[in-house]
């Protein structure tokens, strides 16, 4: 029995329907599981590089706290950044509502958890080191060359602060350029946890960098 050809207008409409349906479960995946980001400063060096993509995890956000250690994303709690930056590539902007490229992290931030609520977060002690609830921290992933109270001209290298619950207090891994809780003032120095928008559990471009983005260990005991 010979096939009748669908009319054209049935066709539209099936293509139609389907990439309805694709960019709905694209933006629950994006809004609820994971997203992708892109990184466009060395603050975090050298865990992320310059231009690396990142899998961001929502996951944790809906069925656990926020850990010690953990890299996170999060909104500028206000006034961290110079002004609220936006893509004026509007391709760009397609781009990453369909998922196709990642997500700048220009008008976000990304750090390293130091101090999660109630903690007492100080720097430094007499062999220059981070201590956290009296526990010092050995810093392996500094960049290289940097101190733990290297910071960027006009940024605390030396504080004693007390974390309130429900807030952060974080840090990036390139002490001497990362302006983070120690460059802020008053409450802005801390992030409300409501402000994560997930953490970074994996880089995923380019290949070279390939690698999974898990808590270092010398967080264990604060965990």
């Amino acid at each position: 029995m010979p096939v009748v050809p669908r009319r054209r207008s049935h066709w539209v409409l099936e293509l139609v329907i389907v990439v309805v349906v694709a960019l709905v479960v694209a933006a629950l995946v994006r809004a609820f599981v994971a997203q992708a980001f892109y990184i466009p400063s060395g603050s975090m060096e050298q865990t992320l590089e310059k231009n690396d993509w990142i899998l961001v995890s929502k996951l944790g956000n809906y069925f656990g706290s926020i850990d010690h250690g953990e890299v996170v994303v999060f909104k500028d709690p206000g006034g961290w950044l110079p002004a609220q930056l936006q893509s004026t590539n509007d391709f760009r902007q397609g781009l990453e509502f369909i998922g196709v490229a990642p997500k700048s992290t220009e008008g976000d931030l990304v750090k390293r958890v130091i101090g999660v609520g109630g903690d007492h977060v100080t720097c430094c002690d007499s062999q220059g080191r981070v201590n956290v609830n009296g526990q010092p921290l050995d810093e392996n992933y500094l960049y290289p060359g940097n101190a733990p109270s290297d910071a960027p001209a006009g940024c605390d290298g030396q504080f004693d602060v007390e974390v309130p619950v429900g807030y952060l207090w974080v840090m990036g891994d390139h002490r001497e350029i990362s302006e983070d809780s120690r460059c802020q003032r008053g409450d802005l120095r801390f992030v409300p946890e409501d402000n994560v928008r997930g953490r970074a559990v994996l880089v995923v471009w380019p290949a070279t960098h390939w690698s999974l983005l898990g808590i270092p260990g010398i967080f264990d005991s604060l965990n």
